[in-house]
């Protein structure tokens, strides 16, 4: 899997909230690629940092599975709700704390320890004004 380029912008003092749905290309029905299918996401956690800047050792902030900052609703076939997605959240108590930009990935590991990484990009913090 190669992972998708998204840059996100956190406004400090605000709740952050993304959303994001994993498909990958039906190579089976199609073979040129066009065509996409669920990424099952069964069994899976997810795990990513901010980081200042991509040699930076520690983290500015980290969301995980087990942390709870990361939500995972896993494939189920021939279900009419929303399914397959990969939910960010870090509270405004945590964003106030914020002080700085930076980068960022984030990657989903299988029961298997297989690790993929799904998106990375840029993180802009907007400053919070009223506090």
């Amino acid at each position: 899997m190669i992972a998708g380029v998204y840059n996100i912008i956190i406004e400090q003092g605000s709740t952050f909230f993304r959303q994001l749905t994993i498909e990958q290309p039906d190579l089976d029905a199609d073979p040129t690629g066009e065509t996409f299918i669920n990424y099952n996401l069964a069994g899976h956690t997810a795990r990513m940092h901010i980081r200042r800047t991509v040699e930076s050792t520690t983290p500015i902030i980290t969301l995980t599975t087990e942390n709870g900052r990361i939500a995972i609703n896993p494939y189920v076939a021939d279900t009419p709700t929303r399914n397959n997605e990969i939910f960010l959240t870090v509270s405004a108590a945590d964003t106030a704390l914020l002080e700085t930009s930076g980068v960022y990935d984030l990657e989903i590991v299988s029961s298997g320890d297989v690790v993929s990484k799904v998106i990375r990009g840029d993180v802009t913090l907007i400053p919070e004004v009223t506090r």
